[in-house]
């Protein structure tokens, strides 16, 4: 690695820092990889703990193929992936961690305090105590002539050479959390080929009457 004048042993820099990134760090560093993750926000995670705020449903309790079925025309691509890390494994996980769980009426597991808060602290305290470092505010720039990671930081930018690179961006939903698509045009100037952003919500209008909206707008 190299940052600046400083160097190091190669290793893997995972730019994201939200639970996808942060899931693919742990497996590295489980399997003894030196990894540094990246994130253009003051902290990681920050999605997490948005969705912390509806209660965090971390899994359903429904059995597999029910379960599978949901996917309808992805359920082939997704169920070797399922199968090898599925529900019951998210839970054990999320267990792991010190967080109990609760089953509600729905099927739907949450944590016990309905908070994401919480099972973030003890990831991340897992995490560091295995060896990951995480470098927050550190806005990722694309590579520079010689192959390396370019970052904008508080104290200017800074180079970084990883022996591999793991790519956990997000998409474009939530530009004020840290996803913003920007990396869009970083990686069609190198010819990747990148399928169109789409929604992945929708919305619906209608036409309350006066009454409705009057009393319960």
């Amino acid at each position: 690695m190299t940052i600046g004048n400083q160097s190091a042993e190669p290793h893997v820099a995972v730019i994201g820092g939200g639970p996808a990134g942060l899931m693919a760090a742990e497996v590295l560093v489980q399997g003894g990889t030196q990894v540094d993750v990246y994130d253009t926000m003051p902290s990681v995670g920050r999605k997490l703990l948005l969705a912390g705020k509806g209660g965090l449903n971390i899994t359903h309790t429904e059995d597999a193929e029910r379960f599978l079925s949901r996917y309808g025309a992805r359920r082939a691509q997704l169920e070797l992936l399922l199968r090898s890390f599925g529900a019951d494994a998210l839970s054990a996980w999320v267990h792991e961690l010190g967080i109990e769980t609760f089953v509600g009426s729905s099927g739907r597991v949450f944590p016990r305090e309905m908070k994401a808060a919480p099972l973030l602290r003890a990831w991340l305290h897992r995490l560091r105590g295995a060896g990951l470092h995480i470098h927050a505010r550190h806005r990722w720039l694309g590579w520079d002539h010689a192959g390396a990671l370019r970052f904008a930081t508080p104290d200017g930018e800074k180079s970084v050479r990883a022996g591999a690179v793991v790519l956990a961006l997000g998409g474009g939903s939530w530009a004020r959390l840290g996803s913003d698509a920007a990396w869009v045009p970083l990686l069609a100037a190198c010819n990747v080929a990148i399928a169109p952003l789409q929604p992945a919500n929708c919305g619906f209008e209608i036409r309350w009457s006066e009454h409705f909206r009057t009393r319960f707008a």
